[in-house]
């Protein structure tokens, strides 16, 4: 995560440099267009209206006005900056009325500013670096996220790679129409629709990724459902129905942002701006973390390792009194036992074993003991069977495992066997407990996996909930400001 901030922050560095190269060489000049459609038109080819300083004393040491063309309904004249200060001029009829007043302000370093339109000198160079510095920031998150190879892809930077690339790349197609549009017609699309475009960026996010979401929540609704069919009535049970409510919700309060209509003062207005694009960008925060999680864990269930193992973990979980094992924890020891005779196939090489999962309160022996009796059933020697019996959550699952491992061969490779969709939380797990392992996921019925995977993604937001707060607020403070200050 460290590395792709700083090669988005060298990208930034350099494209700055480069527009300041751009506006202090190639683009000093700028160019004004007064709309003159229809009379005002008429009034110019008859020569009835004139451009001129308001007043050419003062605003003559301030700016000094070009060969005026007509182009397109416009008066295009091309503004030359002589000092600092604040100029006006005008389009004024034969007996010297103004037909339009156009104001200007050039600052010490020559720039010249648009007051009516936002322009200013440069101002096409600016936009072509903000695509490309967007282009870059895509290419940097997807370039890290398909770099996490391995035990290096259980990470929290791998969600965000994988989230807010989408982002990226969104923000990056909605800046190339928005410079191209300038660059090709900038009396029509000025740089005041542009400034309205960039900093509503969360909430046009929101309106382009609403056909994906409606589907995703509709698709977890209808699991949901059926799990609740399936099983007992749980508030854990009903995640992914709130997720789905939440989400269909969100989007409609987004869409009901988005098309009303607002009037007031210009000040009421950039209050009412930053607020619809502070919760836009609340909620595209989360949209692009469940995105992540949900890239991320599906990509982790369906990975396939290379048969180069030496240990294989299998996380435990709850099983039957009677000490045979549920659907779920079978389903862990028969993925396990998959990869373990695939492996001897291919390549010869008999992995250990190691079932880990402690003794609960309302089980009659370690979660531990009642694998290895499974495996056992499934003609696994014994010699081959390490179980790790003193572990209560996954970190010690992985932990424990560990310290085994060490004993038997040091720095072994090692993948674990879980659940489809606790892989990848599981994987993190494993990280932080030192362990560098790869994991492989057992199937589940495809009404459980949505709302099980919604409990992960809600486990790993809750595990770094100060962080994500953190992160949430720099988002929303960012697009706050930029609505009050463009």
């Amino acid at each position: 995560m460290k590395r792709a901030a700083r090669q988005i922050a060298v990208c930034a560095g350099i494209l700055i440099l480069l527009c300041l190269v751009l506006r202090g060489t190639v683009s000093r000049d700028f160019a004004v267009y007064l709309p003159i459609q229809g009379e005002g038109e008429r009034l110019l080819q008859a020569g009835k209206l004139e451009l001129a300083l308001e007043d050419p004393e003062r605003d003559g040491k301030i700016i000094r006005l070009g060969e005026a063309s007509v182009e397109k309904g416009y008066l295009r004249v091309p503004v030359h900056p002589e000092g600092p200060g604040k100029a006006w001029m005008k389009l004024r009829d034969q007996e010297g009325e103004s037909w339009q007043i156009y104001g200007l302000q050039v600052s010490p370093a020559r720039t010249v500013y648009d007051l009516q339109a936002g322009g200013f000198t440069g101002d096409t160079a600016v936009l072509w670096a903000v695509t490309a510095f967007w282009i870059l920031v895509c290419a940097i998150m997807c370039w890290n996220y398909f770099q996490a190879r391995g035990p290096a892809y259980y990470a929290y930077s791998t969600i965000y790679f994988a989230g807010f690339s989408i982002f990226a790349l969104v923000t990056a197609a909605m800046m190339i129409q928005i410079t191209v549009m300038h660059s090709a017609n900038p009396a029509e699309y000025s740089m005041l629709s542009a400034y309205t475009t960039i900093n509503s960026a969360s909430l046009s996010f929101m309106m382009v990724t609403l056909p994906a979401v409606f589907v995703f929540a509709i698709a977890m609704a209808v699991s949901n459902i059926a799990l609740l069919r399936h099983e007992r009535p749980r508030i854990q049970n009903a995640l992914g129905l709130a997720v789905s409510l939440l989400l269909i919700a969100g989007e409609a309060v987004g869409v009901l942002l988005f098309i009303g209509d607002f009037s007031g003062s210009e000040w009421e207005d950039r209050v009412n701006n930053m607020l619809k694009n502070v919760y836009a960008s609340a909620f595209v925060y989360f949209e692009c973390m469940l995105a992540g999680s949900v890239i991320c864990g599906v990509k982790a269930a369906r990975h396939r390792p290379d048969y180069d193992k030496d240990f294989i973990i299998i996380l435990g979980c709850w099983f039957r009194p009677d000490g045979t094992l549920p659907p779920l924890l079978r389903g862990r020891a028969d993925r396990a036992l998959a990869f373990w005779r695939e492996q001897k196939a291919a390549t010869g090489r008999e992995a250990v074993l190691i079932p880990s999962g402690g003794q609960g309160r309302d089980e009659p022996m370690p979660e531990a003991e009642a694998m290895r009796r499974y495996l056992l059933e499934q003609n696994i020697p014994e010699r081959l069977i390490r179980p790790e019996n003193q572990s209560r959550n996954t970190y010690q699952n992985m932990s424990f495992s560990g310290k085994i491992m060490d004993e038997l061969k040091p720095g072994g490779k090692a993948v674990f066997a879980t659940t489809n969709y606790h892989v990848f939380r599981s994987g993190i797990w494993a990280q932080q407990a030192g362990l560098r392992a790869e994991g492989i996921g057992g199937r589940t019925r495809w009404w459980f996996w949505p709302n099980a995977f919604m409990r992960e993604c809600a486990g790993l937001l809750q595990h770094r909930w100060k962080q994500e707060l953190v992160l949430l607020a720099l988002m929303m403070a960012f697009f706050g400001v930029l609505s009050l200050v463009l």
